[in-house]
């Protein structure tokens, strides 16, 4: 018998807001986790990304809030969630926003590179649920805006990723300010010395669940390294995220990822960059452009490794290897999502090649090695089906959107590409009748696809088979600063 939400105990408001979005049922974390946690237990649940555990903590710290019947007071949220990154941390609110209204709830984000009146203005107001970021938190509790002592639920999300980042100790000084009596829950994909330090000192008596751990990548993902001259690095990402659907690119450096995202605009490959270079508004535009399907590749460093979800990511290239294995894991997460099938691809030069093998033999996966010496290779048509089109490079507030000016003409840059509904990135030999999808959860819902083309009122003039091999320009050098 198949395990719903409603089997789990999940509130009757909370069920109409997911039935809404086509959420029926629950995934292993979430399935695991919830009956616990809506129980007031504190938690630790251990889920590699796209396990859907932002549903298994939204849930309970909802319907717990709700519970309780405790009104909201000026500055004093009700509860917590931290994570480390601002897209992370906008993303959650987005999944909590609707279940908290439905219980009459108030969700509000908190986080650095945007001013910061209007959350202290929500705050002042009082806010039921806050989402925030470590740092700029504890700059509004210095100021005198917030205060944790009424905290009744506290979760820590991406805890693994917290300590990659250096912000643990600021973690402890919030999570030592919230009562004691409180519920807490700690979701990771990993659990090394440092989350177990956190898991001892703050959750009593934790109920311990393991669903898709990062260290077990999933059947549904297919790992292949492409072996090639590094004249031809450039020309592959222009063949591959010219095919239809939604391509996730990273590279090492933010000057990499910057120099990346505007030659493919060039290209004629619509394309946003996300890195730590970027305003908060250029990061904000950027990601609407890549959920709404005006860009069609995102190019990112490893900020974006854990920090964004997008549930239809057909493709991901590690077009620079990363460093170590457990980014490798976390960059291909963003593929292969709730259970839906992915390709994560790596570009290996020959100086790569120990680096590579050392790479993915840590993380546990056995890559399809293809060596290429043009971009007419059979593989990549397998790898990415479809026909390749090059509808023009992205253009956002009259510059390309790695903010570098109009881009070139090549591919019919400095146009926009076809605006796709979110959710029809699904990659398929054959164009497809699409069908929307409610956002949310990956792989619940209908997926479908759609030939990348310059439907009228897109701003396109039209769409432009590929017939070269990356309109002429020389390798990009996908390195620089961080």
């Amino acid at each position: 018998m198949t395990t719903t939400f409603a089997d789990l105990g999940v509130p009757t408001n909370l069920l109409a807001v997911l039935d809404a979005a086509g959420i029926t049922v629950p995934t292993p974390i979430q399935a695991a986790t919830l009956p616990d946690s809506l129980a007031g237990k504190d938690l630790l649940g251990r889920g590699r990304t796209g396990s859907g555990k932002t549903y298994a903590f939204a849930l309970p710290v909802v319907a717990r809030l709700a519970a309780s019947g405790r009104r909201t007071s000026p500055r004093r949220p009700r509860a917590l969630v931290l994570a480390p990154t601002r897209e992370l941390v906008s993303q959650i609110e987005a999944t909590l926003r609707p279940l908290a209204e439905a219980a009459g709830l108030r969700t509000h984000t908190v986080f650095g590179g945007v001013g910061q009146g209007p959350q202290v203005s929500a705050l002042k107001r009082g806010v039921d649920i806050l989402i925030a970021c470590p740092g700029r938190l504890e700059d509004l509790i210095g100021q005198g805006h917030c205060d944790l002592a009424a905290v009744e639920v506290t979760v820590l999300d991406e805890a693994d990723h917290m300590a990659d980042l250096g912000f643990l100790p600021a973690v402890r000084r919030l999570l030592g300010q919230t009562p004691k009596g409180g519920q807490r829950m700690l979701f990771s994909a990993t659990l090394d010395n440092a989350i177990d330090v956190l898991v001892k000192r703050f959750l009593e008596h934790p109920v311990v669940h393991e669903a898709d751990s990062a260290q077990s990548p999933i059947a549904a993902m297919d790992h292949h390294v492409l072996h090639v001259t590094r004249d031809l690095r450039l020309p592959v990402l222009v063949d591959l995220a010219s095919a239809p659907g939604r391509t996730v690119v990273f590279t090492r450096t933010k000057h990499g990822a910057k120099a990346l995202a505007r030659q493919l605009n060039r290209s004629g490959v619509p394309t946003v960059d996300l890195h730590g270079n970027l305003s908060q508004g250029a990061r904000t535009r950027n990601m609407d452009a890549f959920h709404s399907g005006r860009a069609t590749t995102l190019v990112a460093t490893d900020i974006a490794a854990r920090g964004i979800h997008v549930d239809d990511v057909a493709l991901v290239v590690h077009a620079d290897p990363p460093a170590e294995h457990k980014a490798y894991l976390h960059r291909s997460g963003r593929t292969a999502r709730a259970g839906a099938a992915g390709t994560v691809i790596t570009l290996m030069t020959d100086d790569q090649r120990s680096d590579v093998r050392a790479l993915t033999r840590a993380a546990g996966v056995r890559p399809t090695t293809t060596k290429l010496a043009a971009t007419n290779h059979p593989v990549l048509q397998e790898l990415a089906p479809g026909a390749r089109e090059l509808p023009g490079g992205l253009v956002i507030d009259g510059a390309d959107a790695s903010g570098a000016g109009r881009p070139g003409r090549s591919g019919g840059g400095g146009r926009r590409g076809p605006k796709r509904p979110a959710g029809q990135g699904q990659r398929s030999k054959q164009t497809a009748k699409s069908s929307s999808k409610p956002s949310g959860q990956g792989g619940q819902g209908g997926q479908g696809s759609r030939r990348r083309s310059g439907g009228s009122g897109s701003g396109a003039s039209g769409s432009r088979r590929r017939t070269g091999s990356g309109g002429g320009h020389s390798a990009a050098s996908f390195s620089g600063r961080r």
